[in-house]
């Protein structure tokens, strides 16, 4: 069974910085792709990056490339987001995904190639 728990949330002024966790608290040692997705207040949700656990292989959505890293460490099981200015459109809930497959690029934008999800957390991006 896997349990992923993001943490890292919080409120950051426009032009601030958060990095986000996500940690599969079972270590479950399955896991292939892993990825970072958001629901601003009143959207869909929309992808935000993705990377490939072997080769550590990582997409971006075009509102992140430049200004988001998704990152990993194999040894705590957890994956990262650093979030770099930041603005006010960043302002969501933000889910930790992960899936047994090792998905192609196309397939790791989409939320159906995704198994399992944390529960979120918040980002409030204001002044």
């Amino acid at each position: 069974q896997v349990q992923l728990v993001e943490s890292g949330g919080g409120l950051v002024q426009p032009g601030g910085s958060l990095r986000l966790s996500c940690t599969d608290s079972l270590r479950a040692s399955s896991l292939n792709t892993m990825a970072w997705f958001r629901r601003p207040p009143g959207k869909e949700r929309e992808f935000v990056a993705a990377i490939r656990w072997r080769d550590r292989n990582t997409n971006y959505a075009g509102h992140a490339k430049g200004r988001f890293t998704i990152s990993r460490d194999n040894a705590k099981n957890t994956m990262y987001l650093q979030m770099n200015n930041l603005k006010p459109d960043d302002t969501a809930m933000y889910y930790c995904a992960a899936a047994a497959e090792s998905w192609i690029t196309s397939a790791r934008s989409q939320a159906s190639s995704y198994s399992y999800w944390g529960q979120g957390t918040q980002v409030t991006v204001s002044s």
